[in-house]
């Protein structure tokens, strides 16, 4: 799997979490769908992140395969953007159920999210970090995001 930058430490996988029913471990995979790179994230019913990551497009389909084997999903949280309906198609293909999810101004708030994460140090923390680029992709960021707006409307 190859994967672009996002926190590495992110990902390690705590024990899971029942769900509040207690019938069993609930996993939601959000994933943002992009050209050449897609935010993936997968979250608990309480919200918990278990991993994150940006991965290349081209081996969203390997990643799903991967990810559903490793972790029990519940769903997928697809962000309906321009290239939603090929990836709609690979989780399709990995026998995974898929919900869409309004991605409107995901990449703002994944950007302030980025700031309260990690806040900038040195002289960049005298600049407004509306002034200023993540120095990573957000797509993971996003990912979380449509998790959160989904797990708020169930």
């Amino acid at each position: 799997m190859n994967v672009l930058g996002i926190d590495p430490g992110r990902d390690k996988c705590a024990s899971m979490m029942l769900d509040p029913t207690g019938t069993g471990v609930k996993n939601f995979m959000g994933i943002d769908p992009g050209r050449d790179k897609c935010g993936v994230a997968i979250l608990t019913a309480d919200g918990e992140i278990k991993f994150q990551r940006v991965v290349v497009t081209d081996e969203l389909g390997d990643v799903l395969k991967n990810l559903a084997a490793q972790f029990e999903i519940q769903i997928v949280i697809l962000g309906d953007g321009t290239t939603h309906k090929s990836a709609a198609q690979k989780i399709s293909a990995a026998g995974l159920s898929f919900q869409l999810v309004d991605e409107k101004h995901t990449t703002e708030e994944a950007r302030r999210l980025y700031w309260k994460k990690n806040p900038p140090t040195g002289w960049r923390r005298f600049l407004p970090t509306s002034m200023q680029v993540p120095p990573e992709p957000v797509d993971a960021i996003v990912a979380e995001i449509l998790v959160r707006r989904f797990l708020a409307l169930a």
